[in-house]
Formats: C-alpha cells, structure tokens, sequence
C-alpha cells in the first residue's frame, strides 16, 4: 500500500464517521442542477509525506499528473490568471467572458514586491532565498491577498506555502483553506510534492517533506457512494517518480519533465459530478 493510499483512506473514514455535517445550514456550493451542495466535513486535518521515500499519488484512483502539473505551471510558472494558457477546462466555470478568474492564483505570484535586494515577485523570491539565503525561516509565499479578494472569481483554496531547508533537505508546508477529499486531495498533494522536486532540483538541495494543513476536509453528499467505492479498493505499490534531471532553471520545466512510470491504478467506472 502506498503512503497516500493510507492517509486517504484513513482520512475519509474519519471524515465519514467522525464529521459534521452541514444540511441545515444555507451553503455557497451549488450542484450543476442548482441544488445544494452539503458536505460532511472535519476541521484541521495535517498529513505528512515524505518525498524521499515516494511520491504520495493514489493508486486506489486516477490522479491526472501532466494535468496536474500543467495546472501547477499555470500559477507557479506561467504566473497566469487567463483560462488561455491552461490547456484543460478545470478552470472554465470561474472565468469570465474574457477567459479571467480574476485577480487570483496566478495573478498574485506574479505581482513585484519591493525588498532590501530589490524587486521580486513570491516565485523569484522563494528561488532566490532558496539559492542564497536557504537557512532562512522566511522563505513564504502567500496567495490570500485581502484587497483583492473582491476582484477574485474564487477565493484561494491552497492559499500559502513555506519552504524551510533541515540541512540539504527541502521541505514545504501547504495551507488550504477547503478540500474538496474526491476530486481535489491527492491533485494537490502531487502538484506541491512536483514543486518540491522541482524547487528542491534548481536549488541544488534533495527532498523532504511535504506537510498539509486543511482546514476545512469535506466530502460532498453525492460523492459519497462514490468515495466509498474507493477507499474499498486494493492499493498498488506507489510508483516510481521520474524527473528530468537536466533542468536548473525552474522557467524551463515543462508538465512533460516530471512524471511517474509503470502507474498502476483503479478506474473509477462513473464521471464525478463537481460542486461549484
């Protein structure tokens, strides 16, 4: 059984029998039909994945990862906020006639802030810190911008990173303010633990690892015949991670430069309905 297989299923049954859940309550999140979309959910959940060990991808279903990883460039790279420059439609319900989600994600990596060795954006500066200064405790990047939260089609839901180095070791704290635990737990946790190889590569520095702070872990009512029928199945081996060890310039990676090989997984048999 892999790393991730573990701390989901765990997860989800917490969640399952443990959780609250919020039907009486008036809930932002519609289903396409424009019924409400209740979950049950648990409050301050934290996992840890050692990447030097394995890459945490489930194997009890499909995670996309050149999907995942193109979505990861869309913010970290491309430092985009335009549907245009994303090459899938996971973005298309927040978008605006002209392809925006607003000043989010993206938007806010890109912008320069002003510091004592000059004009950088949260990207450039966590390299730079990375490469020059890597004992700091301050290499973070955050994304929850309060004056322009009016400006953005969705509030930030992974929202802050911190990197922090333990000898030549690179490690990361991801903060999420909501999870979505069928359709977005382990796309997430394999964009951040991509990052981390990649931020860890340029740097000169190996991986460590890679925490996940969630505040709000919740599983939608119609998800839950289907989330169960996953955590029932047999987990694979995690497979082997594979990057392309030529790049040290972190503007160079592509989705095609990292990758697992010989994935074996479960199929989900039925299209998952997502809560908007």
């Amino acid at each position: 059984m892999s790393l991730a297989d573990n701390i989901f299923i765990k997860n989800c049954t917490d969640i399952l029998n443990n959780g609250y859940w919020d039907t009486d309550c008036d809930v932002r999140p519609k289903w396409e039909d424009g019924t409400s979309a209740h979950s049950v959910k648990l409050f301050g959940v934290v996992n840890r994945y050692d990447l030097s060990v394995e890459f945490p991808i489930l194997t009890i279903r499909k995670t996309n990862i050149p999907a995942a990883v193109d979505e990861l460039l869309w913010i970290w790279q491309k430092k985009s906020n335009n549907i245009a420059d994303l090459n899938s439609k996971i973005w298309d319900a927040w978008a605006d006639d002209n392809g925006s989600i607003g000043k989010a994600y993206g938007y806010q990596l890109g912008i320069q802030h002003k510091y004592k060795e000059g004009m950088f954006d949260q990207v450039d500066r966590v390299l730079f810190d990375l490469k020059n200064t890597p004992n700091s405790r301050r290499i973070i990047t955050n994304i929850y911008n309060h004056n322009d939260l009016h400006e953005m089609n969705l509030y930030p839901c992974a929202y802050s990173v911190t990197f922090n180095v333990t000898g030549n070791k690179l490690n990361a704290i991801l903060n999420q303010r909501s999870q979505d635990m069928l359709v977005a737990n382990n796309w997430n946790v394999c964009q951040y633990a991509v990052l981390v190889h990649m931020f860890a590569q340029v740097s000169n520095l190996k991986v460590g690892d890679l925490i996940h702070v969630i505040a709000d872990s919740h599983i939608y009512d119609r998800h839950i015949p289907l989330l169960k029928e996953v955590i029932e199945k047999k987990p694979f081996e995690a497979p082997p991670f594979f990057i392309d060890n030529s790049i040290s310039d972190f503007y160079k990676f592509t989705a095609q430069s990292v990758g697992v090989s010989d994935y074996n997984y479960h199929a989900l048999n039925h299209k998952i309905p997502v809560a908007v």
